[in-house]
């Protein structure tokens, strides 16, 4: 990408699963145990090494993707708050604004391990054509196709533009074209496994958790819905199965990071309260069982992460069916069909926990349909609560138009180790 990002590859090479750590730059890029470039992306073993990597990269440790958006949306958002101050990085965080440095270690982890993601899925699609097993491409061009679309729309819900490609010099384009960057990605996944079912041999090769079709498939609509494309997020929405998990699984090894950063420590963030950050007129009603799903309560403090976060080899969702319910009943409110989007609202307002796949249920009455400003500040709510932690609150406050107040910062100043390599890289946001 840039010459940072060059400097950052050969120091861990295509196979490596390390994560970006929160520590100076090590200027020693010596690596002579890694595999060259050319050795790995001419042979199936190693571009399925390569792709599996990106799994690694994204999910594990705090510089991994999961870490960085969870917690930047939830402290900018006030789902979370600073146990500890001298946590520096996210100290900025939780105050925001000025406070946000371009030096800060979670905007540079995340801009960095992203376009790292994004490098190395570009190395993965642009040598499919030397897997001889159609079955077997298909599979390694969905599950690559996931990983780079993740890591461009989480650049497009960070920051207000976004590289166009990954290179040196490269030009910049809004997040909305970002967006439209990741669906297009998903939609060549998509394409392949459609034309070519994944082969059995290839789910073999990955890591165990994730399944592909259900995910492009939710991730289209997730992001069709940010852009603002609703028929294209209905029709996406659709086509989920939601009997099917699709998680990011973790081990003793390999650790849940928010559990190991956070929730084991009690030393970095902790949720905020019964509230989950939301203002008044929007706090969830405390007969709601999703609080104590995702809250517990201790003595010291009173209110601790829970949920998804509770333990160290616990998986994390990729996408939960009430997110899929609740972008089914967006699309319908936007098109001002009201009583559909009741209707999937009310899905998951009425769910129990027993009746979800990972337990997240409300188990409350049903609501009336009233109009469409009350229908979407219900899917807005309950999006707050029924997808806490999972780092698009900060996307959804923008694109619902919720007063600034009410979050930290809006978009993320970009890293000096983008602005000091490249000249294209546009003037920091002011808020």
């Amino acid at each position: 990408m840039k010459k940072y990002f060059n400097k950052l590859i050969k120091v861990f090479g295509l196979f490596s699963i390390a994560i970006l750590g929160f520590t100076s730059c090590n200027k020693d890029y010596t690596n002579p145990a890694a595999a060259t470039q050319p050795q790995v992306l001419t042979s199936v073993t190693g571009l399925t090494s390569v792709a599996s990597g990106l799994q690694n990269w994204y999910t594990v440790g705090r510089g991994g993707l999961v870490y960085t958006t969870i917690s930047a949306s939830g402290l900018l958002t006030n789902e979370l708050y600073v146990v500890n101050a001298g946590n520096v990085d996210e100290t900025q965080l939780g105050t925001g604004g000025n406070a946000v440095l371009n030096t800060n270690n979670i905007v540079t982890g995340m801009w960095t391990v992203a376009n790292k993601v994004i490098y190395d899925a570009d190395n993965v699609l642009n040598n499919i054509n030397i897997v001889p097993d159609k079955g077997y491409a298909s599979g390694l061009i969905g599950y690559t196709s996931i990983f780079k679309a993740m890591a461009i729309a989480d650049m497009a819900m960070f920051w207000d533009h976004v590289p166009d490609t990954v290179g040196v010099n490269v030009s910049f384009q809004t997040s909305a074209a970002g967006y439209a960057l990741a669906l297009a990605t998903i939609n060549n996944g998509i394409n392949a496994i459609t034309a070519n079912p994944i082969s059995t041999a290839f789910l073999s090769s990955i890591p165990a958790g994730i399944d592909i079709t259900n995910t492009l498939y939710a991730l289209k609509a997730r992001y069709s819905l940010l852009a603002g494309n609703y028929a294209d997020a209905l029709t996406a929405a659709n086509a989920v199965n939601l009997t099917s998990k699709s998680v990011f699984n973790y081990s003793s090894t390999y650790s849940n990071p928010i559990y190991a950063t956070a929730t084991s420590t009690n030393n970095v963030f902790q949720t905020t309260d019964s509230t989950l950050g939301l203002p008044v007129g929007l706090q969830p009603n405390l007969a709601d069982k999703r609080i104590p799903f995702y809250t517990t309560i201790s003595s010291n403090p009173r209110f601790k992460i829970n949920g998804f976060f509770a333990g160290v080899a616990q998986a994390i969702p990729i996408y939960l069916p009430g997110e899929i319910m609740l972008i089914k009943a967006e699309c319908y409110a936007q098109t001002n069909d009201l009583a559909n989007g009741y209707l999937q609202l009310n899905n998951v307002l009425t769910k129990t926990p027993a009746a979800d796949l990972f337990g997240v249920g409300a188990a409350l009455p049903a609501a009336a349909v009233v109009s469409q400003s009350d229908l979407l500040s219900q899917i807005y709510q309950n999006r707050c609560i029924e997808l806490y932690m999972s780092g698009l609150k900060l996307a959804d406050e923008k694109r619902f138009n919720r007063p600034t107040t009410e979050r930290k910062r809006s978009y993320f100043p970009y890293p000096f180790v983008e602005r000091n390599a490249n000249p294209n890289t546009p003037a920091d946001p002011a808020f």
